[in-house]
């Protein structure tokens, strides 16, 4: 189907910058730069110093940089490891990857993981927390990080979705003892294919991260000091990526503007909930998705998309309940409202105040 309003507009975000990024493919191209050079570092350089951290490593893509996190954590047989379950299912599956254990824990009304849930499940053999920075919102990181020092665990930030959020000022990504992005093409930094990235503020983990993701193997001395994985990001994503980390910040600006002509518009529909407004307070949201919820989700979906407005429903089903991942013994009553009620309507940079206009309109008279 052709939509008049797309969720994520690929040819019009690449006319943009253009010149820029065919630019930077002809120099990788014609340096036949392809594998572990100098964009990568760059890049990794770069990303480290905009999230206010000491050190990034690139890998292939947002799974295996929670992957590879957890591996640098020791998580293995036997560990638990506390997290959510309305996410992307790799933030689970890799957990069980890792022959650990995932344990779930119910959402909050931010679709964040609940704190108040978080020591509940803390066993003698859990070993770390996930939580997932959904939708561009930070989760409530103080008393995470209180939580983890009281008990010794290890924080493995999810923050595929957030990445240029803030919370106090400080970072998404820069809190755990690692941080985990996504360059996925719908992502709010997005790259033309697959992607990812590691950051850190540990030398020892960042040393080992280093290994992990390129088999192993010391570069200098060719030596490989134990059984790593084939996981690096490509020199050509990394050379894109740096050019569009530059247009980042003005990036994450429009989608804040756009959150708050739909947060204006729609304030007075009683009948849908709204994520917060970007009016600052401890939370610098950067909206990856803007998620709203109603009680008759399925047919307001089929109403805006026959308006020609490309709506997306994330995650309808939960993961634990799913019955192939024997997640389903997991109490999860507001997880699995939300996943009953949640959509999510266009919002990207290159939406229109007109466009977001027309989607304002379309959901006031659905509710006429």
């Amino acid at each position: 189907m052709e939509y008049r309003i797309r969720f994520v507009d690929f040819p019009e975000h690449y006319r943009k910058i253009k010149s820029e990024v065919d630019s930077v493919i002809q120099e990788v191209l014609i340096g036949g730069d392809y594998i572990l050079r100098r964009h990568l570092k760059e890049f990794e350089k770069n990303f480290a110093k905009f999230l206010d951290v000491k050190y990034a490593i690139g890998v292939a893509n947002g799974t295996d940089a929670l992957f590879l996190s957890l591996k640098a954590a020791n998580i293995t047989e036997s560990d638990e490891v506390i997290t959510v379950a309305h996410t992307f299912a790799a933030t689970v599956s890799t957990i069980s990857q890792c022959n650990a254990k995932p344990i779930l824990v119910d959402i909050d009304q931010y679709h964040n993981i609940d704190v108040s849930c978080i020591e509940a499940a803390i066993t003698e053999k859990t070993k770390g927390i996930i939580p997932v920075h959904l939708n561009g919102r930070i989760c409530d990181m103080d008393k995470i990080m209180k939580i983890a020092s009281d008990h010794g665990l290890h924080i493995i930030e999810d923050a595929a979705q957030a990445v240029g959020a803030r919370y106090k000022g400080r970072r998404a990504g820069s809190f755990g003892l690692t941080g985990c992005f996504s360059f996925y093409p719908a992502k709010i930094l997005g790259t033309l294919g697959d992607g990812g990235m590691i950051v850190t503020n540990n030398k020892e983990i960042a040393k080992k991260l280093f290994l992990l993701r390129d088999h192993g193997q010391d570069r200098e001395t060719g030596a490989f000091l134990f059984h790593g994985f084939n996981s690096r990001l490509d020199n050509l994503h990394a050379a894109i990526l740096k050019i569009k980390l530059n247009h980042l910040p003005k990036w994450i600006e429009r989608r804040r503007e756009i959150a708050n002509l739909y947060h204006e518009g729609l304030s007075d529909l009683a009948s849908l909930q709204l994520p917060p407004a970007p009016n600052g307070g401890n939370f610098y949201d950067v909206y990856q998705n803007y998620v709203i919820r109603s009680n008759n989700r399925d047919e307001l979906v089929a109403y805006l998309r026959n308006q020609g407005i490309e709506i997306l429903v994330s995650w309808p089903k939960p993961l634990h309940k799913h019955k192939a991942l024997n997640l389903d013994h997991f109490n999860l009553p507001l997880t699995e409202q939300i996943s009953r009620e949640v959509l999510s309507l266009p919002l990207h940079p290159e939406l229109s105040d007109s466009d977001v206009g027309f989607v304002v309109d379309s959901l006031h008279n659905f509710y006429k």
